[in-house]
């Protein structure tokens, strides 16, 4: 399995670009789909991608919060490599039961890094970090696995969060572009690792 970050990303994008007929939330209809739990769903992939999001965690981190839907089996494997408690923070907070936000341990006054699978346009991250800090928690940075946002649509920095992230969508288009050039290469035969995850956007 790949562990240098452009292999990765050969590897996510041929696993997860899909081809068909699909229509997107918005309504348009396309004839490609990016999935991004056929990589999640696939525990080798979901690994290689924590322990990059691991190596990017501030020191001062806590408690990792895990974002409905895609963030929480990522934030549930990097807890796993890192020791670090999760917490599962809700879109909104369930009616019933114990009636929270975000399900788990204790996170008030604590450092929390928020944990996503995909950034496009940082709404439901914005949101989520609004929310927790109102409850008490500190909320400074979100590490996510890919940034797909376009120059300028990510402003999550509005907020004074930083964003940091694996892989961009830069290098899944540069990957698909290898992978179509080299379609009988296996992406997924191992190298040595020659670059690690980087940091995309930073707050001031």
């Amino acid at each position: 399995m790949p562990t240098d970050i452009r292999q990765l990303a050969a590897v996510i994008d041929a696993t997860c670009r899909l081809q068909g007929e699909f229509t997107l939330r918005s309504g348009t209809v396309t004839d490609e789909y990016f999935d991004k739990y056929r990589f999640e769903g696939d525990p080798h992939l979901l690994q290689l991608v924590a322990e990059h999001m691991a190596s990017l965690l501030p020191s001062d981190t806590q408690v990792l919060g895990g974002l409905e839907l895609g963030g929480v089996p990522i934030a549930t494997m990097v807890s796993a490599l890192t020791g670090l408690p999760a917490i599962f923070v809700r879109k909104q907070a369930k009616t019933y039961g114990t009636c929270r936000l975000a399900e788990g341990g204790d996170f008030g006054d604590r450092m929390v890094t928020l944990i996503e699978d995909i950034i496009t346009t940082g709404g439901a991250v914005r949101n989520a970090a609004v929310a927790l800090r109102e409850l008490g928690a500190n909320v400074h940075t979100v590490v996510c696995a890919i940034d797909r946002s376009e120059p300028g649509a990510n402003t999550l920095h509005e907020v004074n969060l930083t964003t940091l992230s694996v892989m961009t969508k830069a290098d899944l288009n540069e990957a698909r572009g290898l992978n179509s050039r080299h379609s009988g290469h296996d992406p997924s035969c191992p190298e040595s690792r020659v670059s690690g995850p980087r940091q995309v956007a930073a707050s001031g």
